[in-house]
């Protein structure tokens, strides 16, 4: 029995974003950065699309990211993502529901603490209309 197998499952971390939360669709990903509202901050910019907007959705907001090799390494890419997905687990029950939200991490977001990323992350999206 390996050591993974012995720990109970209520002591596994919960996922960042659940499996329908998550935009995995090109077709998704292009329809929201085209027609979606746009919120500009120095370190990220976020696409957001109302669920008035979203033709056939099942009612759950679904959220992508876009972290460009302009951001750095991919050891500096796959941190920039994996702070900009849990800060965003914390906000996909105020957006609205049903709307799809793309956050694209700009170059700076490399090296800048999680605090920063949250504020820029709020003030994008209260300027794209998601808040």
């Amino acid at each position: 029995m390996t050591a993974a197998a012995r720990v109970a499952p209520s002591c596994l971390p919960e996922p960042l974003l659940a499996r329908s939360q998550r935009m995995r669709s090109g077709e998704d990903f292009r329809r929201t950065i085209r027609r979606g509202a746009k919120g500009v901050q120095p370190t990220l910019v976020t696409h957001v699309l109302p669920r008035s907007r979203v033709p056939g959705t099942d009612g759950h907001t679904s959220v992508g990211f876009v972290v460009s090799k302009a951001v750095g390494s991919a050891v500096d890419r796959n941190r920039v993502k994996r702070q900009l997905r849990h800060l965003m687990r914390e906000r996909v029950g105020v957006l609205p529901a049903g709307s799809r939200v793309v956050v694209r991490a700009l170059p700076a977001a490399h090296g800048t603490d999680s605090a920063t990323l949250a504020e820029h992350l709020d003030a994008a999206l209260a300027r794209s209309g998601a808040r």
